[in-house]
């Protein structure tokens, strides 16, 4: 029987979920998922720059674990970019350090705590937002209850 997987950290939920190439029908389109902890892995190793075993230790998990993450990912990164795929984000085992929040009157974006309950648009004060962490199940609350409520979905 396999080891339960555990949760991995995650900085923030990604703005885009979904890439596609220009002027091509989805429907049309062979779909390569990216895990939530594979799109972190390959932040922190490609974009950061960070060498495997610090970013393994901000997400939580070992560095084998990690290497294997970035692999994965690279992997699917390479499909949607030669085959011309459907490049989607979403699913793991995760939880967020950080949320971002689009507002749904001025559509600007804010960084904002986890734990922030505030809810509201720094750019223009709306209380109409929606949590991107929220969207994508920011953690043990939203897979406990099928949301935590803190925001509007």
């Amino acid at each position: 029987m396999a080891r339960p997987q555990k949760s991995r950290t995650v900085h923030r939920p990604p703005v885009f979920s979904m890439f596609r190439p220009n002027g091509v029908p989805p429907s049309i389109l062979k779909e390569v998922n990216l895990s939530i902890d594979e799109f972190e892995a390959i932040r922190l190793a490609d974009y950061e720059g960070l060498e495997h075993e610090e970013a393994s230790g901000l997400m939580g998990i070992s560095r084998s674990t990690f290497t294997r993450l970035v692999e994965a990912a690279r992997k699917k990164m390479s499909v949607f970019v030669v085959e011309g795929a459907l490049l989607s984000i979403s699913g793991g085992n995760i939880e967020f350090n950080r949320n971002i929040i689009k507002c749904n009157e001025c559509g600007a974006f804010s960084d904002i705590d986890i734990n922030n309950e505030n809810g509201l648009c720094a750019a223009c004060g709306s209380g109409s937002v929606t949590s991107l962490a929220h969207l994508f199940g920011h953690g043990k609350c939203c897979r406990r209850s099928g949301g935590c409520g803190k925001f509007n979905k």
